[in-house]
């Protein structure tokens, strides 16, 4: 097997003897994207990361938006999802609040997350990971790990060469682009997958690990927040050559078992193995107000679309939950967190607004509420869920319709059907009917 290739046109390249590339560009297709390690053949662990993911879905929708700033989040008060890497030339990055964001650029294009739309590019993609290897492990709805270890046979070729053929079909079919770090071990694909983005590939081998991590700030590191962060500075380790040189047994005295932790990685050992079918055990989302509301109408109804929304992700992931939470936060963002576990596990939007909306009533006190959000956990794999009482013909009747209002928008999207609590304000009766049913109009 070759140890080193064209990303683009997957042909071999030679390497001198000391192993560095003989071209500068590829000679089949004069590509300058070529890859060489003298381990590319050994290497097996794979961290593959979407680039700009919601920007790039919106991108690959609008193309109007190609060469635009464009910011994936919230209102003015909410912070940054994802900026697209023409907004991050300006400073943008993921988690900033939105007005620093379009003080910094303000020409942006703002959109609000369509996580339903985002989710199922995201089922595609991981689709494409299964033809590869039935070893993925999903961090997040844009990223994986992969153990391609026994597919050389299979695919006939090196696990680098199935990686890149990979981005090629993700770029080809999905219409995004990702970005590959493949190694020995999960912590340095990942650490290689942020080495070169977007559109990038790289490689971290036993020859070159501890080199390759020294120049990186311990932040890297999984686990090392904010606080562990500043421990370590006021111990005058910043970047990770400073925990290599660190002696192990001041490190497990000054930091416990996380001293342990720091100094393995450091050295890049890392021995969690990638682990498929990995499952989400809560179900959450949340909305953060332009302004701070303390009317409780208005609050009941964000309530609803919380619900809605939440109820949404559950049917999508054939899950159901038996845990509720509400989680708002106060004007002087204090966080409060009401939860109750039910009799029985639900994915239907009006049982879980029935339960949310007496959680919320003891706390709309005239309080003035900057967020709300909505949890559901203790989920469980239920295609066939029904959290009707058989015996009680209203419930039975309120799963029916439910299920006969998720068709409809199915067929005609999300606003085709909507219910009267979803809306701004009740509307003065005019005489005229207006339909609740309002199906999109498409050309023939």
């Amino acid at each position: 097997m070759s140890l080193a290739f064209c990303r683009d046109c997957l042909t071999g390249a030679p390497v001198t003897a000391t192993g560095d590339l003989e071209w500068q560009r590829c000679h089949t297709c004069n590509s300058p994207r070529l890859v060489c390690h003298p381990e590319l053949d050994q290497l097996a662990i794979a961290h593959v990361d979407c680039d700009a993911f919601y920007a790039a879905v919106e991108k690959r929708d609008n193309p109007e938006l190609k060469d635009r700033p464009v910011i994936i989040g919230g209102g003015k008060r909410g912070v940054v999802a994802t900026a697209c890497y023409v907004a991050r030339i300006y400073g943008i990055h993921s988690a900033m609040p939105m007005f620093k964001a379009l003080k910094a650029c303000p020409h942006a294009v703002v959109l609000k997350p369509n996580i339903t739309k985002y989710s199922a590019v995201g089922r595609e993609i991981r689709k494409l990971f299964g033809e590869v290897t039935p070893q993925v492990e999903p961090v997040s709805i844009d990223e994986a790990f992969l153990d391609l270890t026994g597919t050389e046979r299979l695919h006939k070729q090196s696990a680098a060469v199935t990686m890149a053929r990979l981005a090629q079909r993700i770029e080809q079919q999905i219409g995004i682009t990702v970005s590959v770090g493949l190694s020995y071990n999960k912590f340095l694909a990942k650490i290689a997958s942020d080495l070169d983005k977007p559109r990038g590939f790289s490689v971290i081998g036993q020859t070159d690990a501890i080199a390759r991590l020294g120049a990186l700030s311990v932040s890297k590191i999984p686990g090392v927040g904010k606080v562990l962060q500043a421990k370590l500075k006021g111990d005058g380790i910043e970047r990770i050559r400073q925990l290599q040189a660190a002696d192990l047994q001041f490190l497990v005295d000054r930091y416990g078992n996380a001293g342990q932790w720091l100094a393995n990685l450091a050295h890049g050992r890392d021995t969690r193995p990638v682990k498929p079918r990995s499952r989400a055990k809560s179900l959450s989302c949340e909305t953060t107000f332009d302004s701070d509301i303390a009317d409780k109408e208005t609050l009941l109804r964000h309530l609803w679309r919380l619900c809605e929304k939440l109820a949404g992700r559950a049917k999508s992931g054939r899950k159901v939950g038996k845990t509720v939470t509400l989680k708002l936060k106060t004007a002087d963002f204090r966080i409060r967190t009401r939860s109750r576990t039910l009799a029985r596990p639900t994915q239907r939007s009006e049982t879980l607004y029935a339960h949310a909306k007496e959680l919320l009533l003891p706390e709309a006190d005239g309080t003035a509420f900057r967020l709300i959000g909505m949890g559901l956990s203790g989920l469980q794999e239920d295609p066939e869920a029904q959290d009707a009482d058989l015996f009680d013909v209203a419930d039975t009747r309120q799963t029916q319709s439910e299920r006969a209002i998720d068709l409809v928008r199915q067929k005609f999207g999300d606003q085709a059907i909507m219910k009267g609590r979803s809306m701004r304000k009740a509307r003065a009766f005019s005489g005229k009917v207006d339909p609740v049913f309002r199906p999109k109009t498409r050309p023939n």
